[in-house]
């Protein structure tokens, strides 16, 4: 059974990201947000953010509030706000992993496991 996950480190900090707003929204003829989650101490969400059925092939989109966490954590920035990561689900019973490597100037992301 496929599922999308994903967690946010903070590199500036040397730790997880906690505290951070991620929405999650399908692309297709129109916008739709399918999920919405904070990331725990861990700099995880507590479930996927979709799993099954729910998980189905097309583009999403992921938007992590990155610029709120960082003001939150006195790293204020007013480079970074929302940072969208836009990727493809091919097949539905995958296992699709998102990070996010963040810091105050930038970030990095890649497909995980």
């Amino acid at each position: 059974m496929g599922q999308l996950t994903t967690h946010v480190l903070d590199t500036a900090l040397g730790r997880p990201a906690a505290g951070m707003r991620i929405d999650l929204f399908r692309l297709d003829q129109t916008e739709e947000c399918v999920a919405v989650a904070t990331t725990n101490a861990d700099g995880r969400v507590d479930e996927p953010l979709l799993d099954g059925v729910s998980l189905v092939s097309g583009t999403f989109e992921l938007r992590f509030h990155a610029g709120a966490y960082l003001r939150a954590q006195s790293l204020e920035s007013s480079f970074l706000d929302v940072i969208p990561i836009r990727f493809t689900v091919d097949a539905a019973d995958e296992h699709y992993h998102v990070p996010l490597l963040l810091s105050p100037f930038g970030y990095t992301t890649y497909r995980g496991s």
